[in-house]
């Protein structure tokens, strides 16, 4: 997983905060309406999303298996006076009951999680029936996820057993968990440098909606059937 400081050093690079917020952007637009509604952000790190969920009114829980970043993420929380709940906790054992709530999220998890399979049907477990699940994940075809394995082959800890996926494998995925798809996105379409990340981030979100080839970032939008456990059958 990516710590903290590492987190923090993205954000503060041009690159990093291009990227950052047309990610964020492209969920928050898939997560849809979210007032008056209960929302986990699964691998919520230091909270940027969450925040951001509930200035849009979300009543915000968020699971983390890392503390420094829980202890982030709350600060972060407290600053923008919301009030949420976290917890520490891994993807694959998600602690709290099923059909617990309307909109589930997870950004940049799946790819270092062992058992894909495992953790989708956990966090379809504890979706409510026709409860939104909404994934942003590393796109397997694009300069990043070239560079990024060339850094995990050269023993970079990060990528060393990361996995990138296709909009493809995520559907699939979704659907052995027994969720229905209903949108695929891509965005991020610049190879990892500021001045691409800038001259190209208005065209993103044109092209994010015409194709998936060539994207760094994939996001997923998928519901819990209302007469359907959630559950691979």
């Amino acid at each position: 997983m990516i710590g903290f400081e590492v987190y923090r050093a993205w954000r503060a690079s041009t690159l990093g905060a291009v990227t950052e917020a047309i990610e964020q952007r492209l969920i928050l637009e898939l997560m849809g309406e979210l007032k008056g509604s209960s929302v986990l952000d699964v691998g919520c790190g230091d909270g940027a999303l969450a925040c951001a969920a509930a200035s849009r009114g979300a009543q915000m829980s968020g699971v983390d298996p890392d503390p420094a970043m829980l202890d982030a993420a709350r600060r972060r929380a407290e600053q923008a006076g919301v009030k949420m709940d976290f917890r520490e906790g891994r993807i694959e054992q998600l602690p709290f009951a099923d059909a617990s709530f309307d909109v589930v999220t997870a950004v940049t998890v799946l790819c270092f999680v062992a058992d894909a399979r495992g953790a989708m049907r956990e966090m379809a477990r504890v979706l409510r029936p026709g409860g939104r699940l909404v994934l942003g994940e590393l796109g397997r075809w694009s300069p990043w996820a070239a560079i990024r394995r060339l850094r995990g082959w050269l023993g970079a800890k990060t990528w060393k057993t990361a996995r990138f996926r296709t909009a493809g494998e995520l559907r699939a995925l979704a659907e052995q968990a027994g969720l229905s798809v209903t949108a695929i996105r891509g965005a991020v379409f610049y190879p990892p440098l500021g001045l691409c990340g800038r001259l190209v981030a208005p065209l993103d979100p044109w092209l994010g909606r015409h194709t998936t080839m060539g994207a760094a970032f994939i996001a997923l939008k998928a519901t819990r059937p209302r007469d359907h456990g959630g559950r691979e059958a």
